[in-house]
């Protein structure tokens, strides 16, 4: 949901704010714009589109010099996407910009008096309300950037991360955030600001990452001060070391970062387990659940809260759970939980999960268990995120920076921490023997390898692809705990080709899809060796009978469904409780195929944003 950067140095900045905006395409947006500084003059370029549309308006339009600069993408929240409503915006006098990432709901109010003060507006956002409300504040106080800042967003009401400058302080940036993601990367006599580190991963490894209420001037030459927003209460800043490294974010070779992703799972998947779960020995080691077994192993009930494909990882845990665990499991969506006045006690364990780590609805789902009195434990994949930051323990998966905004790997990690996570509450409980335990530990060691070859089958999924690449609606099937996969697969469809689709449990479809069904209509189904068979084969029996086209995941050798369906796409047999990170791998590479024959841009789907920091 928008990306910020902004630069300040001794390197031009314009190709690192440019760089920077392209390695935040993956959050999703639809304008970008670009204001650099240089000798008492700002220099601004924005433009509906696409960061390439900004480059060439730039590179044919105005100067491109300057030590200091600031970009953002957009994605729309007041006023349509066009040139005029893109970031960043100027104060009436053209002294600030500000580029700006969230929700201003207070916006109209501040509007109206604004303009009783004789501002005027030339845009539709709640953004340039926000720059003006400053520079007013900045005149009638008669106080410096910084402290215009605090005051303004005192008098605000909303979500934001911003990065202010004035041309009359061309030695300093303003950042502020309240409910979106600011990082800050320390260099050598010179700073970094973005949304996240992938922006400036190159030139320094030191990122101090803003918590919420909290604002910084960072200063050439004077460093970083960091001050509470509310308060002013000054603030030690805590400089972090990133782990991320350059290859992580680009291609690879891989025409789409989705493809290169969705190749990425196995190894993505053991580094999730490796130095958590020793096979041989019959451990698994979590320091987050080690430091906190019994109150969690004790909880009255779980309940998991997330968004998206995060909740479709949350549905599978709630099996794994209660099968392993004997601990009943609620799955939440984070965006209706707090809005529907849940009964929460301090007996309950709340597990919330987050690819970014970022997700706002997740964040609010997470402070109101906190106020409650339950016990908060985090799953996502971003180091120093909010959501790390604010949970009492967690565990982070470690697939990497996921770049395509349908997630892929993020759901197959997520997954193996709960899955690990249910083991070993079930080992502390005892509803689990320690033959049973060794042997998940051995086969969900073998998944990576077994991952493996079920991509083997991508040549064969892109002629089933081809096929079907004109549906216009699909349903996917599935049982128990493929039953969540089936939800998945539909998602990444629909996200990525925008073909209608839908995922039901297979004894469902009886009770109203069934009208659906007729030979324009392909019908996904999983059909594994473990878990309900029989049934899901007589429920494909239904779909043949009135004609409709099978397509079916099914274990190695199986002949039964091979019979009855058009197409098979065969994975590995394992375990019935693991199954899903082989059934979703196929899913995956049809949605994928599908929508690059489809021509649809794959890593950065319409409408769509990669971190929703707004609800």
């Amino acid at each position: 949901m928008c990306g910020i950067v902004g630069y300040i140095g001794h390197r031009d900045a314009y190709p690192i704010v440019l760089k920077g905006l392209q390695r935040l395409e993956y959050r999703g947006y639809d304008s970008a714009g670009i204001a650099l500084f240089e000798e008492g003059e700002l220099k601004l370029c924005k433009t509906k589109g696409k960061v390439s549309d900004l480059k060439e308006k730039m590179e044919n339009s105005i100067d491109l010099s300057g030590n200091v600069g600031i970009g953002h993408t957009r994605w729309a929240t007041h006023g349509e996407p066009n040139d005029v409503n893109s970031h960043p915006h100027y104060s009436n006098s053209g002294d600030l910009v500000i580029i700006h990432n969230g929700i201003i709901e207070n916006y109209d109010s501040l509007k109206k008096e604004l303009k009783k003060r004789g501002y005027s507006f030339k845009s539709e956002t709640d953004t340039e309300v926000l720059v003006n409300l400053i520079e007013d504040v900045k005149l009638k106080e008669g106080v410096k950037l910084g402290k215009a800042v605090q005051i303004a967003l005192n008098q605000t009401i909303g979500a934001y991360a911003i990065a202010v400058f004035d041309k009359n302080k061309p030695d300093e940036i303003v950042v502020a955030r309240l409910g979106s993601p600011l990082a800050i990367g320390v260099g050598e006599e010179e700073f970094f600001v973005a949304s996240d580190a992938s922006p400036f991963i190159e030139f320094t490894n030191n990122a101090i990452y803003l918590e919420d209420g909290e604002m910084a001037v960072v200063r050439l030459h004077k460093g970083v001060k960091i001050r509470k927003i509310k308060d002013d209460a000054l603030v030690d800043p805590y400089v972090h070391e990133l782990q991320m490294n350059l290859e992580q974010i680009e291609k690879g070779g891989y025409e789409h970062f989705m493809l290169k992703e969705i190749y990425e799972q196995p190894s993505a998947i053991s580094d999730t387990y490796r130095g958590r779960m020793l096979p041989d020995q019959g451990i698994i080691r979590m320091a987050g659940v080690d430091d906190n077994i019994e109150r969690i192993s004790n909880a009255r009930r779980i309940l998991i809260v997330a968004c998206g494909t995060s909740w479709h990882a949350g549905l599978v845990a709630e099996y794994i759970f209660e099968d392993l665990a004997r601990i009943p499991v609620e799955v939440e969506y984070a965006s209706e939980f707090r809005y529907r006045n849940p009964i929460i006690s301090e007996n309950d364990v709340v597990i919330a999960i987050s690819q970014s780590g970022e997700t706002a609805d997740t964040m609010a789902a997470i402070k109101l268990a906190k106020e409650k009195g339950a016990f908060v434990f985090g799953v996502c994949n971003v180091v120093g995120s909010s959501i790390s930051r604010e949970t009492h323990a967690g565990a982070y998966t470690h697939a990497g920076p996921e770049i395509g905004v349908a997630s892929t790997k993020a759901f197959t990690t997520q997954i193996t921490v709960l899955t690990l996570m249910a083991l070993k509450l079930a080992k502390h409980k005892g509803t689990i023997s320690n033959s049973d335990f060794r042997f998940h530990l051995q086969e969900l060691e073998r998944i990576p390898e077994k991952v493996k070859e079920a991509l083997n089958s991508d040549e064969h999924i892109r002629g089933i692809a081809d096929i079907y690449k004109n549906a216009t609606n699909c349903l996917y099937l599935g049982r128990g705990f493929n039953f969540p996969v089936a939800l998945e697969g539909a998602l990444k469809l629909k996200e990525i080709s925008y073909i209608h689709a839908e995922g039901y449990p297979a004894a469902e479809m009886k009770h109203g899809p069934i009208a659906l069904i007729d030979e324009q209509m392909p019908v996904v189904v999983i059909a594994t060796k473990k878990g309900h068979y029989e049934k899901v084969v007589s429920n494909i029996q239904e779909i043949k009978s009135r004609k409709g086209k099978i397509i079916a995941v099914v274990t190695h050798g199986d002949t039964e469904v091979r019979e009855l369906a058009d197409h098979v796409i065969e994975v590995p047999e394992t375990m019935e409780s693991l199954t899903p990170l082989l059934t979703t791998i196929p899913l995956q590479l049809l949605s994928y195929h599908i929508a690059v024959m489809l021509g649809k841009n794959v890593d950065q789907p319409r409408n769509l944003a990669k971190s929703v920091t707004v609800e």
